[in-house]
């Protein structure tokens, strides 16, 4: 095979190294001249940064498209043109591992849910948290489950990716400035089901529309469980139920699922209680990167609250977040590019604070004993941080020095 693979992120260069241990012939681009392409040069890939002809496909029987990359990116519409297969990471990485693959999406729970199933079926986690589903080839004894956590970006470039459980957890509008509409969001979460067969099982919330020809099991936040999460909020206890179908779909027994509930602590950047002082707790998260996260947080604490919102947003309306916050009576404090559609959509008292480090200090100052501050930002990071990663960390060594 000789594979072209465009965007050299994390799944981009996990992708390029499995092919190149495999003996393929493999040639690695990225627009970016300062991308950190050693551990590449050293598995003998061939790298190009800073350029995008079209010239790079020549002979190439496939492009692997990381998720950054739009699907209308010029190497990518040019590879299409030409009638090459355009794959995302994932599709590369189910081919090459010879393993049951449990996928997972949704807007929001992803990563709790894939999380917890990692711990229900003592499973490799992957996909779109932590490592990528390349990074595991020869890693994981054939026949072992791998949980696979699954973005829009990464459905939208799937051709046989077909996982023997998929779940959905929800959909809402989301990624809006990448996909163009909710319907061309929808559809690529959908792509999860595709490929799936009758001998398949398809976990979805209960009451969804039809999903195709896998066997349908539906879950709600109300349904009896093996036991009673350890995490906090209602939407924690659909990701449970979520997670304990899939389970069960996978022949796990309740008594392992309800070990795993009791003892899972959640995943970072999501609902992270980092510390309390002086009686005010603090709570990071990050990951919140839109206004259904947002408000699922929100709903989660009866305490008075403080709420630290904004960064890049996504073209999605406010309005639903801003009747929360004002029927909770929190206040805001804004940063980051979104803080003057937020601020026009506000009913409630708010603080253009700018930037995370004065929305803190801010934050703190106001709260009493018995308050959350929290950091739920309704928006992505990107326009004052590399990732929601790094927001949560830098939210973590702020309120350290609170100390």
């Amino acid at each position: 095979m000789n594979a072209l693979v465009l965007g050299l992120a994390r799944s981009g260069q996990a992708a390029a190294l499995a092919l190149a241990q495999r003996g393929e012939r493999v040639l690695a681009v990225d627009q970016d001249e300062d991308v950190d392409v050693g551990r590449l040069a050293a598995a003998g890939v061939e790298v190009r940064l800073g350029t995008d002809e079209d010239s790079l496909l020549e002979g190439m029987d496939v492009l692997i498209k990381s998720p950054g990359v739009p699907a209308d990116a010029p190497l990518v519409a040019a590879a299409r043109k030409r009638g090459v297969p355009v794959w995302s990471e994932v599709e590369l990485g189910a081919r090459l591992l010879d393993n049951p693959i449990l996928g997972v999406t949704g807007t929001n729970g992803k990563t709790t849910t894939s999380e917890l199933l990692g711990a229900m079926l003592g499973a490799s986690v992957a996909g779109n948290v932590g490592r990528a589903l390349c990074d595991l080839d020869g890693e994981v004894e054939r026949g072992e489950w791998i949980v696979c956590e699954l973005s829009s970006f990464q459905l939208e470039d799937i051709e046989e990716f077909r996982p023997r459980i998929a779940v959905l957890l929800n959909l809402e509008p989301d990624h809006l400035d990448r996909h163009g509409s909710f319907e061309a969001y929808r559809d690529a979460k959908l792509r999860i089901f595709e490929n799936q067969t009758a001998e398949d099982t398809a976990v979805v919330p209960l009451g969804f529309a039809s999903v195709g020809e896998a066997r349908r099991v539906e879950f709600a936040g109300g349904d009896p469980l093996p036991a009673e999460p350890r995490i906090p909020g209602a939407h924690n206890r659909e990701n449970a139920a979520a997670a304990t179908a899939a389970a069960r779909a996978a022949g796990v027994a309740d008594e392992r699922i309800a070990e795993a509930l009791r003892s899972f602590p959640g995943v970072p950047h999501r609902l992270e209680e980092v510390a309390e002082i002086g009686g005010v707790r603090f709570v990071n998260d990050s990951k919140a990167t839109n206004a259904a996260a947002a408000r699922r947080a929100i709903a989660s604490y009866d305490a008075p609250l403080h709420v630290i919102l904004g960064g890049l947003g996504k073209n999605e309306s406010y309005a639903e977040l801003a009747a929360d916050l004002h029927e909770r009576g929190a206040r805001a404090y804004l940063i980051g590019v979104a803080a003057d559609e937020l601020a026009g959509a506000l009913e409630s008292p708010f603080e253009r604070s700018g930037d995370l480090a004065t929305a803190l200090r801010s934050a703190a100052a106001a709260a009493q004993p018995g308050d959350v501050v929290l950091l739920s930002p309704a928006a992505a990071s990107y326009d004052q941080f590399e990732d929601f990663e790094e927001r949560g960390e830098e939210f973590r060594r702020l309120v350290e020095e609170l100390r």
